[in-house]
């Protein structure tokens, strides 16, 4: 790669600023743009303000700006298509985009699509059934037939939240009633997957393919439960986990021949020409790989723990990923642990409060990492709260309970009216 680019990161949150703090060290960038970024990518290049599904704009600031790059972080501009966008368009069709076409982000886009894909291609994962509004009877009639917990997902996206997991069947006839009749999760819930409950670990397995080849990323866990312990309402994750112990060599040997290579080939034999992140929940189940569900970017906060383990200028990965020749790249990865404990706003994940002073986040230890979630300017430069989740405090270190350690202390350290946190990050597995 001889010129330097100008990349377009389009997202706001820790994942985000996670991507731009790993694509400022790199020594192929010219210029970077987050779109629309927050308080923490602003530091790293410069934001804009325009949203990342308006692609219109976009299409007018990459031609304006000679943009070499387009890097996709969340899923709904992938979900509605922005890489197909670009194809489409006789200006834009030489522009990378990282991230898979519409097709492929269906794996993400309908829990049906993907749980029918890993049938297809004989990828372990829990038996299940789909309904609608018109065979709400026979879902209910499936759920009688299973036993407890009982598992509802909205087919479509719900921003992490549209999973129901209950012990009670009046309670799960209910929720799926809920779902398909009132439209629970809004137009995600017209159609629910119902699943058997899979008991274990869960870990998240992140994989960069160019459609061709693939590379394993470092595997992570997350916290997704608000409170200590992994109790209380789901949320979009309270801290992660990198390596996770249990992901020893014997169990990544049958996540590979089991799980990831019939993923990358199935998509191969299924015409789908996939360029960017899988990301792969799993459950371990008594040291057997189950997919719980497909994403089709990296997770959030476990990119937060993942970036930081990669040695390589993600800059060479990219472009090997826009040129199909990520078999090229040797991926370096750093052995230290790191983990990340998400502070939150007072009341998240239902109502909280925005626009809170944050302080002490210049006074940090220099070796801590505060990847900025939820957060924005206000006229003086001051950095305020602007999100349920705020700030991703990560650590690395040889130790993994010094990482712990540091993190916790870093996180103890920040200040803002309402601040909450989980003490618990990584102790159940560390």
């Amino acid at each position: 790669m001889g010129k330097q680019l100008n990349i377009l990161l389009l997202g706001s949150g820790g994942r985000e600023h996670a991507f731009a703090w790993k694509i400022a060290q790199s020594k192929h960038l010219q210029n970077l743009y987050i779109a629309p970024g927050n308080a923490g990518t602003a530091r790293c290049g410069t934001n804009v303000a325009m949203a990342d599904t308006d692609f219109e704009t976009i299409k007018n600031f990459v031609w304006t700006n000679a943009i070499d790059m387009v890097i996709v972080g969340a899923e709904a501009p992938l979900t509605l298509g922005i890489h197909d966008y670009f194809l489409a368009d006789d200006l834009l069709k030489t522009v990378p985009i990282i991230g898979p076409k519409q097709d492929g982000a269906l794996l993400e886009g309908s829990k049906d699509f993907s749980k029918k894909f890993m049938l297809r291609h004989g990828i372990p994962t829990a038996a299940y059934a789909s309904f609608t509004q018109s065979t709400l009877a026979q879902g209910i009639d499936f759920l009688t037939s299973l036993t407890p917990p009982y598992v509802l997902k909205a087919d479509g996206l719900a921003a992490g939240k549209g999973v129901i997991i209950t012990e009670d069947l009046t309670e799960a006839k209910a929720e799926l009633t809920e779902m398909l009749t009132n439209a629970k999760f809004g137009a995600a819930s017209a159609k629910v997957v119902i699943e058997e409950f899979l008991s274990g670990i869960e870990c998240s397995v992140f994989v960069l393919t160019d459609g061709k080849s693939y590379k394993v990323l470092p595997i992570a866990k997350d916290y997704k439960r608000i409170g200590k312990g992994d109790t209380g309402l789901n949320t979009g994750g309270m801290g992660a986990v990198s390596p996770v112990p249990f992901a020893n060599e014997a169990f990544m040997q049958k996540l590979e021949t089991k799980v990831i290579q019939p993923t990358i080939n199935g998509l191969i034999k299924d015409n789908i020409d996939y360029r960017g992140f899988v990301f792969i929940g799993i459950m371990n189940v008594g040291g057997e790989p189950y997919v719980i569900e497909y994403n089709c970017r990296m997770g959030d906060p476990e990119t937060e723990v993942v970036l930081p383990r990669i040695n390589n200028d993600i800059l060479d990965l990219f472009d090997a990923v826009a040129t199909q020749t990520l078999n090229t790249q040797t991926l370096e990865i750093d052995p230290r642990t790191a983990i990340t404990t998400m502070c939150v706003s007072g009341g998240y994940p239902e109502e909280y409060v925005k626009d809170k002073l944050i302080k002490n986040l210049g006074t940090l230890p220099k070796e801590i990492l505060a990847f900025h979630a939820g957060t924005r300017f206000d006229e003086n430069e001051n950095v305020l709260t602007n999100g349920g989740r705020v700030l991703a405090i990560t650590a690395l270190h040889t130790s993994p309970n010094q990482a712990r350690k540091l993190s916790q202390e870093a996180a103890q350290h920040i200040d803002y009216a309402g601040k909450y946190y989980r003490t618990d990050i990584g102790l159940d597995i560390l």
